[in-house]
This record gives structure tokens, sequence and C-alpha cells, in this order.
């Protein structure tokens, strides 16, 4: 005879695996890499000095 399973645990399993399923997706489709961070951010920095050096003080 088999065991007797637990279907809201079994419920709750399936649930977290589509998640987690999706959310992997979604990391291959909308993530971006370190060295895509990293351009972006050096981009950001240089705009922004430039921007800075550009300012006139009075």
């Amino acid at each position: 005879m088999a065991e007797p399973v637990n279907l809201n645990r079994f419920r709750k399993q399936k649930a977290r695996a589509e998640k987690k399923a999706r959310a992997d997706a979604n990391a291959v489709k909308f993530g971006r890499s370190k060295a895509e961070k990293q351009l972006d951010r050096s981009r950001r920095d240089k705009s922004d000095r430039q921007l800075d050096g550009h300012k006139s003080e009075e």
C-alpha cells in the first residue's frame, strides 16, 4: 500500500517550483551581466562629472 500524501504540501511545492521557474526565465530575459552594470555606472558617473564641470560658480 502507498503512503498517504499531504496534498497541501504537494500543492505548495508545485507552486514554489513554478515560481522559481518563472523567476529564472525572467532573470535570463531581463537580467544584466556585471559588465553591463559597470558600463552603465561608469557612463552615468562620467556624465555627472561633465555636468558638474560645466556649472558656473556664483
